[in-house]
């Protein structure tokens, strides 16, 4: 049985206006003039460039007297519609960050298993092999790795390319894969890409000894167990020293070699710049940042052929609703820059005059505990809102051209219960490892005891998870002969 009721309910929906900001304050320099270029090439009424003299009493009688005379006729919400979107650009604005273009433009060459295929006419295969040959080589990865079992690519090859093989032929065809330039691609782990490496070198105590310790003790090896290994080859701490240099001078990771040469590079381009004038802070929006729009004055003068015409035929008409609808996406276009510029400027300004010391001396341990909130409190903003702008953007300082989220981060009491930063902790963390004896290196337990006699109250826990964001290994890791 079919029932109708009435249910009330509260929903707070952006304006148009609120969209385009959000959506504008999270793009950087570049993509940000490639969304202004974007904007005038889908509205003709948008104009870059200074602006000419209007004709002000035109635009009036368009804001008054001409949007009440077109309205009478026509119901405005037909092409606001419910999403509050003109239709023009719903392709362009109202979706999710989920939505969010993803595309890059690809790096001019050849791609990296290309340029391995290529190698692959060197051989002498039959149509059978070379097919398993180029398998195995889409099957390798960015590194350089086959990460893959032989049975399972086996598998793959008899459902995905209809051929039936078996894992020794398999086999046979990756000792021809694992053959091409650069040396140790193809490998199935680190130890087989390292062991590649060396058999394609000449002949050396040292290579030879090399080869031994990768083919019987790896393991020994990949754990610094120094002493075991001279014990075990009955060997001499010089002769372990050669073996290990060589090992070093190999690539762990061959495909990246290549891959490096066809990266596309991207260049920043700072959106704010922060210069010290007679010991006082300056800041400056990159003009990149600032362009200058203005309303089309073309279709400020077909409002005003319209207003001057007697009779208004169906066509004037739907024309000038078209018009209408070009001009109101203009204005809150240009507004919503605006407000970005405006946006921007105080939440740089919030952060600049929050981390004045660090700007003054360049010190990191001078920077202060700061989160989202701090600043979204102070300038009465969504802590969102200086989410977007910490994440995406640049500042130019007198020490490099720094992302604007480093400045942020937790706070932590020290023994005197003052307030310090995290990042300050973590910068004296590194610099006493990076003064350690390499020879036994300081353990997590070590380091916190350290940081306890400095005044820094923290569990070996939390130096442990500090080292690993600062990407420094174990101890055990650490530890060189």
């Amino acid at each position: 049985m079919l029932k109708q009721s009435l249910h009330y309910k509260l929903l707070q929906k952006l304006s148009p206006q609120q969209i385009q900001l959000m959506k504008l304050i999270q793009l950087p320099t570049q993509a940000f003039e490639q969304k202004i270029k974007q904007e005038i090439e889908e509205n003709p009424a948008l104009e870059s460039g200074k602006e000419s003299d209007v004709d002000s009493d035109l635009q009036n009688e368009y804001d008054d007297a001409g949007t009440e005379t077109i309205e009478t006729e026509v119901n405005i919400d037909e092409y606001l519609s419910d999403d509050e979107t003109p239709s023009y650009k719903l392709q362009s604005n109202n979706y999710s960050a989920d939505d969010d273009e993803k595309s890059i433009p690809y790096a001019s060459g050849t791609s990296f298993n290309q340029f391995l295929k290529n190698q692959l006419n060197t051989f002498r295969l039959n149509d059978q092999e070379r097919q398993i040959a180029e398998f195995l080589v889409g099957s390798i990865d960015g590194s350089g790795y086959i990460r893959r079992s032989l049975d399972d690519i086996v598998d793959d090859l008899a459902f995905s390319a209809n051929i039936y093989t078996d894992v020794k032929e398999v086999r046979r065809m990756l000792e021809h894969v694992q053959k091409l330039d650069p040396a140790g691609v193809g490998a199935q782990n680190l130890e087989e890409c390292l062991l590649i490496q060396l058999n394609r070198k000449s002949e050396k105590p040292e290579r030879v000894l090399a080869i031994s310790i990768l083919e019987k003790s790896f393991e020994h090896f990949a754990k610094k167990h120094y002493k075991k290994l001279i014990k075990k080859f009955d060997i001499t701490e010089d002769e372990l020293k050669g073996a290990i240099k060589e090992i070093e001078k190999l690539n762990p990771k061959p495909g990246g070699s290549y891959a490096s040469n066809t990266k596309i590079v991207e260049q920043v381009v700072p959106d704010f710049s922060i210069k010290i004038i007679e010991d006082k802070l300056e800041l400056t929006l990159n003009s990149r940042n600032a362009p200058e729009l203005h309303i089309s004055n073309e279709y400020n003068n077909m409002l005003k052929g319209y207003a001057a015409s007697k009779e208004k035929s169906k066509s004037q008409k739907d024309a000038i609703l078209f018009i209408k609808q070009k001009l109101d996406g203009a204005k809150w276009f240009i507004d919503a820059i605006k407000q970005r510029q405006q946006t921007l400027l105080v939440t740089m300004n919030t952060i600049m005059h929050m981390q004045e010391e660090y700007f003054l001396s360049g010190d990191e341990r001078k920077l202060k505990p700061m989160i989202l909130k701090d600043i979204a409190d102070k300038i009465n903003m969504d802590i969102s809102t200086v989410s977007r702008v910490a994440n995406s953007k640049y500042v130019d300082t007198p020490y490099g051209t720094k992302l604007i989220k480093d400045f942020f981060s937790e706070s932590m009491m020290t023994d005197q219960g003052e307030e310090v930063s995290t990042r300050e902790i973590k910068k004296i963390l590194q610099t006493v490892i990076a003064e350690e004896n390499k020879k036994k290196p300081l353990t997590d337990e070590k380091l916190a005891t350290i940081l306890k006699e400095k005044g820094y109250l923290i569990a070996r826990r939390t130096v442990a998870k500090y080292r690993e964001q600062l990407h420094i290994p174990v101890a055990r890791l650490r530890k060189e002969i």
